[in-house]
């Protein structure tokens, strides 16, 4: 995979998150509550962005994000690298080493990585990769029993960004893994499919016999826009499949999303409404992602 440049490639610029973000109306953020899932971005030259990206995003410090999460009343979160990043994790690292007590990552990495670099991912907090073929910068599935073993021998899991339409040809190869998996953003795919869908119901069946899955990315599967009607019956569906292997994740600060622009407030009065019950969104907020992550309790 080509390394980052300070290129000036025509990718597309997406807007910033919204600059205020007020505090969810509909539900109470428990306490140990994790955000599994967002970015920090540096701006070039100090942190190139990669050639072929699929968008030009904005900067998203480390400290704009511990603010979010103590505006939003959670105790920790989870910083996935970004693909146009590419496979430079050094702001990953730095926000990690920061914020050790309150943060954990997901890297991208070639399997040609040196035990140097591992050792230091995983001495500033990473604890798992992630496989991406949504977004120009991510690694692709080709490896995947590769990523496997590695992830296996660093005590590691797996996150995959994929159209849930191209599960059912890899989902006995995913079953194979030797390492917990997670299947992001309810499987990132248009809500026009329906549940009934082969791969929806792949994703559902991966989930029941061990798989994790995220809930987050409203916004990249909704049809029908706010406030995400929607997504309501996947979201549902996949907390019955496994409700002790659903996590959420705000996806901050929202890269590649050229409509509607929600806080992430909006975000989690909507988990209110994909999970009704009190008990059961403390599970997927605290229990769930303390297990997967290795946060204290």
């Amino acid at each position: 995979m080509a390394g980052p440049v300070n290129d000036t490639t025509d990718a597309p610029p997406c807007p910033p998150p919204p600059a205020i973000q007020p505090q969810p109306r509909l539900m109470r953020v428990p306490p140990g509550a994790v955000d599994t899932h967002c970015h920090v971005i540096g701006l070039p030259p100090d942190y190139p962005f990669v050639a072929g990206r699929s968008y030009t995003p904005p900067g998203a410090s480390p400290a704009a994000y511990i603010d979010l999460l103590d505006t939003m009343g959670m105790t920790y979160g989870v910083l996935t690298q970004v693909s146009v990043h590419g496979t430079d994790n050094r702001l990953l690292v730095e926000a990690l080493t920061a914020n050790r007590a309150r943060l954990r990552g997901i890297a991208v990495l070639g399997l040609g990585a040196s035990d140097a670099e591992r050792a230091t991912l995983q001495a500033a907090g990473v604890v798992g990769l992630r496989l991406n073929v949504l977004y120009g910068g991510g690694i692709g599935f080709d490896r995947v029993e590769a990523y496997g073993a590695l992830c296996k021998e660093m005590g590691w899991h797996l996150q995959f960004l994929i159209d849930a339409g191209e599960l059912p040809k890899i989902a006995s190869q995913l079953a194979k893994l030797p390492v917990p998996f997670l299947i992001d953003h309810m499987g990132h795919f248009p809500t026009s499919r329906g549940v009934d869908s082969e791969g929806f119901q792949t994703l559902l069946a991966l989930v029941r016999d061990g798989a994790w899955a995220r809930l987050s990315g409203a916004y990249r599967t909704t049809v029908q826009g706010p406030p995400y009607d929607d997504t309501v019956p996947f979201a549902q569906a996949l907390v019955d499949a496994a409700p002790e292997r659903c996590v959420w994740g705000s996806d901050w600060p929202h890269v590649a999303n050229w409509g509607a622009m929600m806080t992430v407030a909006d975000l989690l009065d909507l988990l209110a409404r994909w999970v009704p019950d009190e008990e059961l969104r403390r599970r997927i907020l605290v229990d769930n992602p303390h297990r997967l992550f290795g946060f204290e309790a």
